[in-house]
């Protein structure tokens, strides 16, 4: 599914950044958001992210958020 938002140009330029890099931002921000506030599990939010779950699970930190223990453990016996 497609969501289309309008972001002002103004936006863009303070973020020195394209359309499409920003997009993918957007989707990598909220999904790390919508995980933090227990509204997506780690897997779906990855989904949304455009990541492996591993790769979201480690860019976590990077928006200091603190994934569950649990998964952690879980992607170690995983990952050996």
């Amino acid at each position: 599914m497609e969501i289309v938002i309008d972001v002002p140009e103004q936006v863009l330029l303070a973020e020195k950044t394209d359309p499409r890099s920003f997009g993918r931002e957007m989707r990598v921000l909220s999904a790390v958001k919508l995980y933090e506030l227990g509204r997506l599990s780690s897997g779906c939010a990855a989904e949304l992210a455009g990541l492996s779950r591993l790769e979201f699970l480690q860019r976590l930190s990077r928006y200091k958020v603190c994934p569950l223990e649990s998964e952690l453990l879980d992607l170690e016996r995983a990952h050996g």
